[in-house]
């Protein structure tokens, strides 16, 4: 079951580059991601007030690391992540993000969290040369995307920080306790950066098929693909569950080709072929 979720996670988040993209034609970046982060939340906080509270109470010490992980997993990442896409291509995007399950299997084995294996770096190799099939033929590091390209990497940093920072507290509260004051915490701080902005926004410019792309962006890449995330991080670890994040190119690919129609190359399929195998070993490793 765990697997279905993890693959639901990531087609969301495969689709959602496309989302995005469409979206940002009408919506300023900061105001746009500024709403998404403010609706995700309000479901999460909601759904926290009517749970019944089976959980121990959050520590001072779990309220630190609840804001550590909202300055770095929601505020840094987010903030990083779409001036990134605003200023590269996507295969560059999908290629430096493809690298995220070596850096969090590599911090997490710093934490004391995991232990690396042969096995599973094979797995991580594969899945990285698979991703390389698919958009690095296409990527291209030069002074026009370089400043995109860096600010990608450091979201992809954010991220996997963000992912193995989480893991001692799942290890006490319920993922939805995690992801939601996480969430609730790093809009807070970016709300603070977006009021301006926000308040510059011609909102009646907006067409309802991007405020339709807002709100699914909110409600299924933040709100239930972070819900899945979380989840599995604390069932199965950090860096077995980034592994899946290297089937998000494989999708962003099958929706591109049928929602924009582009073409699916020979490398492309070998490549996502690849991949597949590369997930597979690593979650086969023990």
């Amino acid at each position: 079951m765990l697997d279905v979720l993890l693959l639901l996670m990531v087609t969301i988040w495969g689709a959602n580059f496309s989302v995005i993209k469409l979206a940002l034609r009408d919506f300023p970046q900061i105001p746009f991601n500024a709403l998404r982060l403010l609706l995700a939340s309000s479901v999460f906080l909601t759904a926290l007030a009517i749970r019944r509270p089976a959980d121990p109470p959050l520590t001072r010490e779990d309220w630190t690391r609840l804001a550590f992980l909202g300055l770095v997993g929601h505020l840094l990442y987010q903030l990083f992540f779409l001036a990134g896409i605003a200023r590269t291509s996507v295969a560059n995007s999908s290629l430096i993000f493809g690298t995220t399950p070596v850096f969090v299997a590599i911090l997490s084995a710093l934490a004391g969290h995991d232990r690396l294996t042969w096995p599973r770096w094979a797995g991580a190799v594969l899945s990285l040369a698979g991703i390389y099939a698919i958009v690095g033929y296409r990527a291209e590091l030069s002074t026009a995307t370089l400043a995109g390209d860096v600010l990608m990497f450091l979201g992809m940093l954010c991220w996997s920080v963000y992912s193995v920072a989480a893991q001692p507290l799942l290890r006490r509260q319920a993922p939805m306790v995690v992801t939601g004051w996480s969430m609730a915490i790093g809009t807070a701080f970016y709300l603070v950066l977006a009021a301006v902005p926000m308040t510059r926004t011609d909102w009646g410019a907006i067409s309802p098929l991007s405020w339709g792309l807002m709100v699914a962006s909110s409600l299924l890449a933040l709100a239930v693909a972070y819900m899945i995330w979380y989840t599995a991080v604390q069932r199965i670890g950090s860096a077995r569950t980034s592994v899946y994040s290297n089937l998000t190119p494989v999708v962003a690919m099958i929706v591109a080709a049928i929602w924009l129609g582009e073409t699916i190359s020979g490398a492309q399929i070998v490549g996502a072929a690849m991949i597949l195998s590369g997930i597979a070993v690593n979650r086969l490793a023990r």
